[in-house]
């Protein structure tokens, strides 16, 4: 393990005092933790500093640049950064993936969590969606908490982190937003079904007031069923998702923002669905191509025994009625990732973080 100065000594040493060696047990079946305000809050870049410490042995992160993809529009509130990532959970990372260029000493979690939180701290995202979490008690809940954020968490039913030996408990998705800017209206956790039969893919949506506007908007969060052959499956938890928010957003009437690793190209079934709902949403990072229409070349790049995989599979999804995007991150490109592409030491997910700055549309009802 990786030496830790005092200071960063003092931080973990705080929050290993508000869990018990069960937490995990304990909590595997609450979705949404207690509220955490009895623990001090953490300055932000105190909790960066210490991270780059615990990573001064790894090479510096990547730097990546937004993309300023603002429309002549006037827009009178702060943008809502929106993060989405499939962060790899850390049983599946070291026991069942094979990312056979990635040395193991690359995943260690002590180390490796630090990487994950030194990107969520270095893009300052309002609203956080991640997949893969299975460190959500003991990590990201008690830290991201003491940052403001207001968390919910939903395990899979059977997650496959419970296979691997010395597993942390269950993945699951995880929703995270800045209690500040956002009053939460309402809350659903969703188990997604596909011919009538409920599934292992789980959803969160939440629908959120904004302080600043008084506007609503739904958030969700998902993450489909991998592989392939399983192409008509994940259309039908797409339909069912879709199904679920047109509830939730009472037919479009309010703003949705949909995150998520869908395990589908742009070329499937359900990539279509969602393109053509009668939610009208767009995929905010076909906005970063030239003519607007095209997805990017991969949002994860591995090495596995069967060979390479490049692919895009993770999306943002908006209201393009009713929201702009006002810029987007660029993703990495090949040099960074390297030849022995992802996880890294230099980067801690086999996914690319997908970060978007949102506004209003001031006439939503002009363009449903």
């Amino acid at each position: 393990v990786c030496s830790m100065g005092n200071s960063t000594s003092r931080l973990y040493s705080a929050l290993a005092k508000t869990l018990s060696s069960g937490a995990v047990s304990q909590h595997q079946d609450c979705l949404e933790q207690p509220d955490s305000a009895q623990l001090d809050p953490i300055d932000p870049k105190d909790l960066l500093e210490e991270c780059q410490m615990v990573l001064q042995k790894r090479p510096p992160r990547f730097q990546r640049n937004f993309v300023n993809l603002k429309k002549n529009t006037t827009s009178n509130h702060r943008p809502i950064r929106v993060m989405q990532w499939n962060i790899l959970a850390q049983a599946l990372g070291e026991g069942k993936d094979n990312f056979v260029q990635c040395p193991m000493e690359a995943l260690k979690w002590e180390e490796r969590k630090c990487l994950i939180l030194e990107e969520i701290l270095a893009y300052k995202p309002d609203i956080l969606c991640l997949q893969e979490v299975d460190h959500y008690f003991d990590t990201f809940e008690p830290l991201l908490s003491r940052l403001g954020y207001q968390c919910t968490f939903f395990p899979k039913p059977w997650s496959p982190c419970l296979d691997v030996e010395q597993n942390n408990g269950p993945d699951g998705c995880a929703l995270f937003f800045i209690k500040d800017r956002f009053e939460l209206i309402n809350s659903a956790n969703i188990r997604l079904t596909a011919m009538k039969l409920k599934t292992n893919q789980v959803a969160i949506a939440q629908t959120l007031k904004c302080n600043e506007t008084g506007r609503l908007f739904c958030i969700a969060v998902t993450h489909l069923k991998a592989r392939t052959g399983w192409e008509r499956f994940r259309s039908a938890q797409g339909c069912d998702l879709l199904h679920n928010l047109n509830s939730i957003t009472q037919g479009a009437k309010i703003p949705l923002i949909i995150c998520g690793d869908f395990n589908a190209e742009p070329t499937e079934e359900v990539y279509r669905e969602f393109s053509n709902s009668s939610l009208n949403l767009n995929s905010a990072y076909k906005l970063l191509s030239p003519d607007g229409q095209s997805e990017p070349p991969y949002t994860t790049w591995k090495i596995r025994p069967s060979g390479e995989c490049r692919h895009t599979l993770d999306y943002i999804w908006y209201s393009q009625h009713a929201l702009n995007v006002n810029s987007a991150l660029g993703l990495l490109t090949e040099e960074q990732i390297g030849p022995n592409r992802l996880p890294s030491f230099n980067y801690p997910s086999d996914h690319l973080s997908l970060v978007c700055d949102f506004s209003f549309n001031q006439d939503p009802d002009r363009l449903l």
